[in-house]
């Protein structure tokens, strides 16, 4: 072989050495980046609960409000949090309401919202519900 042929082969044979090398540095890094695989019963239940939005108008001032409804055939401690859409410098970034709880078949309705407003509903033993006023 000439000389030419060997600096060929000497520096392919680093670039593959290289290209492995770092595919196999990376390798372990993927990994650990991706999302754990949980098995299906660690899932909570949905929350069970119907939720509807209804247009408002009070002292000529329109607004939304949501109406939760139990549809198990248990009552629910439900907790709910306000992350309202416009937020002044004055108020709350998030609002908190007490804990409410609400009779099987019973609706709470929940007033003065305002489009964008996001609502995150939680009750023990069940998944969150998240929610935005249209």
């Amino acid at each position: 072989m000439n000389k030419s042929h060997l600096l060929l082969l000497r520096s392919s044979t680093i670039a593959l050495g290289c290209a492995f090398g770092l595919a196999l540095f990376l390798a372990p890094a993927a990994r650990a980046d991706a999302p754990a695989m949980q098995p299906m019963a660690d899932k909570a239940a949905a929350l069970p609960v119907t939720a509807t939005f209804e247009k408002v108008t009070a002292d000529g001032v329109n607004g939304y409000a949501l109406n939760l409804k139990n549809v198990s055939s248990d009552t629910l401690k439900l907790n709910v949090t306000i992350t309202p859409s416009v937020v002044f410098h004055a108020d709350a970034k998030v609002k908190t309401l007490p804990a409410y709880v609400l009779e099987a078949g019973q609706v709470w309705t929940i007033k003065d919202l305002v489009a964008g407003d996001k609502l995150s509903i939680s009750a023990d033993g069940f998944s969150k519900l998240d929610l935005t006023v249209p």
